[in-house]
C-alpha cells in the first residue's frame, strides 16, 4: 500500500529539472522522490524482485543503484546517451508489465533489464546535477532514497504470498505500466 500512497502523494514529475534545494546529501535524497517517473520505476524493481523471490528480491534492488551510479557518472562527465527520457518512460512500462504479467525470466535476464534502465535514470540525474551540489554526497543521498523506494516495492510485493496479494501486486504493476505510458506519450512531464 505504501507504493500506491507514494504515487498518489507525488506531484507531477519534476525530477528532471534543477529546481529545488541545491546541496549535497539532502538534495540527492529528495531528488528521486520528486518525480513520479522515477518513483514508479524504482518501486517496480522492488515489486518485481519480490514477485521473483530470493535471490532476485535482493539482487535487483542492488543492481539498479549500482548501475544507476555508473549512468550518473556518465551524465556528470557529459557522455551523451541517446533517448534518455524515452527509456525512463519505457522503464515504467516494461517493469510494470513484468510485474503485471508475473514475468519470471532467468535471474540474469531480469538483472540485465533492470541494469539497462538504471543507466538512463542515472544519466538523467548525473546530467542535471545541481551546479553547487557535491557530486559524491548528492549521489549517496540519491542511492539511499532509491534503495528506500526499492524496499517499499519489496514490502508491498511480499503480499504475493497470498492469492489476493498477487492480484494487488499485479494490479500495481499494471498501474505502473499505465503511468509509464503516460510519460512516453507526453501525458506527464518528466
Amino acid at each position: 500500500m505504501l507504493p500506491l500512497l507514494l504515487i498518489a502523494l507525488t506531484a507531477t514529475a519534476s525530477a528532471h529539472s534543477e529546481s529545488g534545494t541545491i546541496g549535497g546529501f539532502t538534495s540527492g535524497f529528495a531528488h528521486p522522490l520528486s518525480g513520479l517517473d522515477h518513483i514508479v520505476a524504482m518501486v517496480a524493481v522492488g515489486l518485481w524482485g519480490a514477485y521473483l523471490g530470493a535471490p532476485a528480491m535482493w539482487l535487483l534492488p542492488v543492481v539498479f543503484p549500482v548501475v544507476m551510479a555508473f549512468g550518473g557518472a556518465l551524465g556528470v562527465l557529459g557522455v551523451p546517451v541517446p533517448a534518455v527520457e524515452k527509456c525512463i518512460a519505457l522503464s515504467g512500462i516494461i517493469l510494470g508489465l513484468a510485474v503485471a504479467f508475473a514475468a519470471k525470466p532467468p535471474l540474469w535476464i531480469a538483472a540485465v533489464i533492470v541494469g539497462f534502465f538504471a543507466i538512463f535514470h542515472g544519466h538523467a540525474h548525473g546530467t542535471e546535477l545541481p551546479k553547487s551540489a557535491n557530486a559524491m554526497t548528492y549521489a549517496v543521498g540519491f542511492v539511499v532514497a532509491t534503495g528506500l523506494l526499492h524496499l517499499c516495492g519489496i514490502a508491498f510485493g511480499l503480499l504475493v504470498r497470498w492469492p489476493w496479494g498477487r492480484v494487488l501486486v499485479r494490479t500495481c504493476g499494471a498501474a505502473i505500466a499505465v503511468i509509464g505510458t503516460g510519460f512516453l506519450f507526453g501525458m506527464f512531464k518528466a
